[in-house]
């Protein structure tokens, strides 16, 4: 199971721009100075997008937040989800700057969500999941079953686990299956 690449019509230069704002703002929040407000030239970095920023550690998660959907342009969504990656997880205490060296950033840039009806239309290696039911969701990205080498039923129990539900929740009624891709960078 690999990962299938999609084309969101990035430029390396522009997801060059986009890992470096991620770098100035946290080592801006890290050293205490306040980064500046950099607004790109590029059109397709001002389109709103959802996206999330991942920080890993050693190889280990650190710090994972985004935005499902599109609420802002994804430049400004990036800047916001670096700083909420690294200080305000709440699985993890705030990262420290003696650990800044030692992070590796990722960024997954998502296509809208499509709710489906039928679980066999999930793909690892090309769907991130979204699952709700009732006040309760849990959202995995692509990537995640790919790295734990999941079966589609193993990634649909895992983001049922996720939303805090039981792992065959995707199978009940009330349960609502959303698919989206990603370009990870």
């Amino acid at each position: 199971m690999s990962q299938e690449i999609v084309d969101f019509g990035l430029t390396l230069k522009e997801k060059e721009y986009l890992h470096e704002q991620v770098v100035t703002v946290i080592k801006a929040r890290l050293e205490g100075w306040e980064a500046p407000d950099d607004v790109p030239e590029s059109a397709v970095l001002k389109e709103k997008r959802g996206a999330f920023v991942t920080l890993k550690k050693n190889g280990e998660l650190r710090g994972c937040i985004g935005y499902i959907e599109a609420y802002k342009p994804l430049y400004q969504t990036i800047r916001e989800m670096a700083l909420a990656a690294a200080f305000n997880d709440p699985r993890f205490p705030e990262l420290g700057a003696h650990e800044w060296p030692e992070i590796e950033v990722e960024l997954s840039v998502l296509t809208p969500l499509r709710e489906i009806e039928d679980p066999d239309v999930v793909e690892v290696g090309k769907h991130g999941l979204l699952i709700r039911n009732a006040s309760s969701s849990g959202l995995l990205l692509p990537q995640v079953a790919v790295e734990y080498g999941w079966s589609r039923e193993e990634f649909l129990a895992h983001t049922c686990n996720k939303a805090g539900l039981v792992d065959d929740c995707w199978r009940r009624s009330g349960t609502r299956l959303y698919i989206f891709s990603a370009d990870i960078f």
